[in-house]
């Protein structure tokens, strides 16, 4: 079954899905529109508009591609129906009407918890942080369901299945499960299935995309998106048409198999994938099998994500140029909280942050200047505007040599991201097809366990070491889970493995990334893979759109702690 992914993000490149149906044999073409902030997104659209609520760029693209979709009998997969999938539905119908063409399309409806929100709240408590939901004003929430709403849509002959908040893998296992008449206990399979989902689901993050040694990449400037040849027993090759620009090596899917993940237990609501199982084979010519996978059933329980309105934040900065600069932003965070009614304390959340981005003996104005930001949020909209842009205004000629600012923002309103657990019995799926509607129960199952083979280890190098930047001989992944970072690092030999299993714990980490020193940090080894995975509780406070940190989705944490200059055994450089 070669299924194809043509979307990674909502605004990911409009023409990807016109080029991996023309680019070469397809049977299904599918891909990821939704993530946390996604959802706010489509709330905001949908709270102007009742029928929105949808990735309309899907529209865009199936008005590009339907027809040769049908000719050819590829089938389209694609949770981009958002918080609205029945509108999303029609507005595709519309489309095949305007084209002469006549589809079966089924939509699949069941994840939307609002309309029993209230019955739920008081179970509902936050995954990360145990607080309860209490009475906070729920805009989204949504369970992550599963592959078997998409598999009864497929049975029922759909051409076209729009789904709302499934796993992001679900779009591929679903077609895959279709296909070779996998049962909801065929554990193995299905993991197979669901990791080669997890691969390919970021779009072009593994065909070079984002890849730690992107110089090795050819094609960057437009690289191809992905496509896994999954077989009947969940092996499956992960490669690209081979015209398109970009890599699939094992370092490439390596990279994305460790982004946003926690322990070796992936967790989905139809299998859970041991991915200390993996075994990754390079078969050239950007072919890497994916093998070995063993599933265990899913557990009882299915993550819900929810949002709620935050109130506002406003964001400003001030330049910082030449020497002193310590001093100047001292200065400048004394006056702007002594004129400020309260001061810091008057506001809900104040963050103010140093960015040394100055250069010792500059060699141009630009690399003398440094940046001085503060993130303010509050409920209270009086606070922000003129009460603040006046304050920093009045200090251009009553403040430190070379004051001047820049990036001052109108304030906002923010969006909290809130996960929560409830059990997978809460949750049935609805898939409307022919103007019928039908029921698919969740999987619920009793837990097994498995005997997995411990990885071989190499011995540790010894011998002479040099000062150099851990990027050379490491590659890294990371992003977010809602408040939390993840950071996947790995490794291209055994060897390298071996040295960074020994040097890279928990302690070293918070010593080379200061800003997790007081924060738990979870640390699992994946040596089948040659990898380590962290995952930093807390590090983005309540997660992407309310995070005031310069990068609120850790997306570049892995390239951070690549720069960072430690001893490196000379054999590995």
């Amino acid at each position: 079954m070669r299924i194809a992914n043509c979307s990674g993000f909502y605004g990911d490149r409009m023409s990807a899905a016109k080029e991996m149906v023309e680019g070469g044999p397809i049977d299904a073409l599918t891909g990821d529109w939704l993530a946390e902030l996604t959802m706010l997104i489509l709330a905001g659209h949908k709270a102007r508009d009742a029928s929105r609520g949808y990735a309309r760029s899907f529209i865009r693209q199936m008005e590009q591609t339907m027809g040769t979709c049908l000719d050819r009998g590829i089938k389209v997969v694609s949770n981009a129906g958002g918080l609205n999938p029945s509108s999303c539905a029609e507005a595709v119908q519309e489309v095949a009407d305007q084209l002469g063409l006549r589809p079966k399309i089924a939509y699949v409806e069941g994840d939307d918890l609002m309309p029993f929100i209230d019955d739920l709240r008081s179970t509902l408590v936050n995954l990360d942080t145990g607080e309860p939901l209490g009475d906070r004003q729920v805009l989204t929430a949504n369970a992550y369901v599963g592959c078997w709403g998409i598999v009864e849509a497929l049975d029922a002959g759909a051409d076209i299945v729009i789904t709302g908040r499934t796993t992001d893998a679900a779009v591929v296992m679903g077609p895959a499960a279709w296909k070779y008449g996998w049962t909801r206990t065929d554990w193995d399979p299905l993991a197979g299935a669901l990791v080669a989902g997890h691969i390919i689901e970021c779009g072009t993050q593994c065909t070079g995309g984002n890849y730690a040694f992107f110089q090795e990449v050819p094609g960057l400037e437009h690289p191809g998106f992905p496509i896994a040849d999954i077989e009947s027993d969940g092996t499956s090759v992960i490669t690209k048409h081979s015209s398109h620009g970009g890599l699939v090596s094992v370092g490439t899917v390596t990279a994305q198999l460790l982004y946003e993940i926690a322990g070796p237990l992936y967790l989905n609501p139809d299998v859970s994938a041991r991915f200390d199982t993996i075994h990754l084979s390079d078969g050239g010519n950007d072919r890497v099998r994916v093998s070995g996978v063993r599933g265990v059933p899913p557990p009882k329980t299915v993550k819900v994500a929810m949002n709620f309105a935050g109130g506002l934040r406003q964001s400003f900065s001030l330049k910082l140029t030449g020497l002193d600069v310590a001093e100047k932003a001292a200065l400048a965070e004394r006056t702007i909280w002594s004129a400020l009614p309260g001061g810091r304390d008057a506001f809900e959340e104040a963050y103010v942050e140093l960015v040394r981005s100055d250069h010792e003996d500059p060699a141009t104005n630009e690399q003398a200047v440094a940046e001085l930001r503060f993130v303010l949020k509050d409920h209270d909209e009086t606070k922000f505007g003129r009460a603040i842009s006046q304050k920093v205004t009045e200090m251009a000629l009553a403040s430190y040599p070379g004051f001047f600012g820049g990036n001052f923002e109108a304030p906002r309103p923010y969006g909290v991201y809130w996960p929560a657990l409830i059990g997978s019995d809460l949750v049935t799926q609805q898939v409307v097809v022919d103007g019928r509607r039908i029921d698919v129960p969740p999987t619920i199952a009793e837990p097994i366990e498995i005997d997995v083979e411990p990885a071989e280890m190499p011995s540790v190098p010894n011998g002479p070491v040099r000062r150099a930047p851990i990027g050379r001989v490491v590659g890294a992944r990371s992003g977010d889970k809602g408040g939390n970072a993840n950071l996947g690092v790995w490794t291209r030999t055994g060897e390298a493995f071996a040295w960074l299993d020994d040097f890279l714990t928990v302690d070293k980490l918070r010593e080379l990334m200061p800003e997790a020193k007081d924060l738990d940090v979870e640390r699992y080894p994946l040596p089948n893979m040659r990898a380590i995975n962290f995952v930093i509780v807390g590090l983005l406070g309540e997660g992407v759109a309310s995070s005031v940190r310069l990068d609120p989705q850790a997306k570049a944490l892995g390239e951070y702690l690549r720069a960072k200059v430690v001893d490196v055994p000379e054999v590995l450089l």
